[in-house]
Formats: C-alpha cells, structure tokens, sequence
C-alpha cells in the first residue's frame, strides 16, 4: 500500500480519522480523505473516478463528500455528491479549496485538512443531521492508492 510518509505522519494520520469520526457525529454525511500517488488524467477526473471507487456516490442521501490529494503533483480536488451540493452556498467549496491552499502553502497539512473536515461537518450537519436510525455508511479510514 502506499503511504504518503513524506506527506503525513502516522499519528497525523490518526488524527485526521478522528475529525472525521468529530465531523460524522452529528450527521448522516461521509466524509473521505484520499490520497493518490500518481495520476495520467486532470485531478478532478481522477477525484470523480475516486469517488465512485470509494462508494461516496452511494449514500442513501447523496451526501458523500471527498477530499482528493496528489501530494506529489501538489494538487487537490474536492467533491460533494448531489445531495450536498444542492444545499450548499455556490461559494462553499471554493472557500475550503482556498482555505486548503493557504494551509498547504505554509505547511500545515494536517491542521488545513482537520479544520476543514470539521467546517464540512458542521455544514453537513445543518442539512443533514444525524438520525435514530442513521449508520455510518463509509469506513472513516484514510484510503490511498
């Protein structure tokens, strides 16, 4: 399996599971981390193929959510399933790209990712929120490929 060490820690890694456990709580949402070693298409094409792979389309609300990395191309996507994106403000997503960048920029890698899951969550949890019945539908796992 490949393991992005120069990337994230163990323990980093480990932390950012538990904000997505955090970030799921309270919610019906799935939220994703994925990391990629290498790509020969765009980064979104590789993100939606990611993001049928890991089953996020899958969820019985459609609103699956993941966050693609190629840390050796430095490039990231991020994607809701319909579900979500049709509740959320027509800027959301572009503020947690940016939000993103700065936090890679200056190398607070797991810091940028922890607190965005977290915004992801809550935003999840304002138009999904968990339910009696609710199951976690998608391992909290960090996937790589």
């Amino acid at each position: 399996m490949f393991y992005p060490r120069k990337f994230i820690e163990k323990e980093d890694e480990n932390r950012l599971i538990e904000s997505i456990r955090r970030a799921e709580l309270n919610t019906s949402g799935e939220i994703c981390v994925h990391f990629q070693k290498k790509i020969k298409v765009p980064v979104i094409d590789a993100a939606l193929k990611a993001f049928k792979t890991l089953k996020l389309d899958q969820t019985a609300m459609k609103n699956g959510v993941l966050i693609f990395i190629v840390p050796d191309i430095k490039q990231f996507a991020i994607l809701g399933d319909k579900g979500i994106n049709d509740v959320v403000p027509e800027n959301f997503w572009d503020d947690i790209v940016e939000d993103l960048k700065g936090h890679f920029r200056s190398g607070n890698i797991v810091e940028g990712l922890s607190s965005n899951i977290e915004k992801i969550g809550l935003k999840l949890q304002e138009h999904f929120p968990y339910q009696d019945n609710d199951i976690n539908e998608l391992p909290d796992e960090i996937s790589y490929a």
